[in-house]
């Protein structure tokens, strides 16, 4: 990533970093209001800096601004999930078909390693941080410059609400959610792109229908 320049010490890029995690880890819920002044504060660092870093994350669907009102962390509707979500079916089947031939043997046992890891924990933050490893982690060796990008922000925009799907799981759920990666492990380990896309379309569609029959996550 690239360094923005230097304003007080502190760049936009060190802003936006440590920012990003914070949401990602669910510190602050969708629609909480971003004040530059608190951030600034929180940071150590001018509201240039502060800008950056805002600007940075809206482009990576974390934050939305609005001019002369100010920033907030990004919330979707029911409707906008559901939307995102049949997004995400079609187009991560087609960014793994791009992957997995380029993947290395190194890449799929830690692969393999993080479905046996995230069946043993029971937290959900870790089994997030686990979840997020494994998907993107399987899309790496796609070189394509528009479709990962892509997959990555919509990744952002619908965190959240993969972290209310978690805590929605029943212990049936769970187990498929957790035979589910098995089966795309197989499937990579053996250069079967069919059988991947199969399986991932319908990993990432379970989730939507799951959201779907839960409104009340999205007031």
């Amino acid at each position: 990533m690239t360094q923005s320049p230097v304003r007080d010490g502190i760049t936009g890029t060190r802003v936006a970093d440590e920012l990003r995690e914070a949401i990602l880890r669910g510190t602050y819920p969708p629609g909480t209001r971003l004040r530059q002044e608190e951030l600034a504060g929180q940071y150590g660092a001018s509201r240039v800096p502060v800008r950056e870093a805002l600007r940075l994350l809206e482009s990576e669907g974390l934050v939305t601004t609005v001019a002369n009102a100010g920033a907030w962390i990004a919330r979707l509707s029911l409707q906008e999930c559901v939307e995102l979500y049949q997004v995400r079916e079609r187009i991560e089947p087609l960014l793994l078909r791009y992957s997995m031939p380029e993947l290395s043997e190194g890449q799929i046992d830690r692969l393999a390693e993080l479905a046996d890891t995230m069946v043993r924990t029971t937290d959900v933050e870790h089994f997030l941080e686990l979840d997020r490893e494994f998907h993107l982690g399987s899309y790496a060796g796609a070189g394509t410059t528009f479709l990962g990008p892509t997959v990555q922000r919509l990744w952002n925009t619908t965190q959240h609400y993969r972290r209310a799907f978690t805590r929605l799981l029943d212990d049936e759920s769970n187990r498929i959610v957790h035979d589910e990666h098995h089966m795309l492990v197989a499937a990579i380990r053996e250069r079967d792109s069919d059988d991947a896309e199969r399986v991932l379309l319908g990993h990432i569609r379970r989730t939507r229908r799951q959201l779907a029959r839960h409104p009340e996550v999205f007031s």
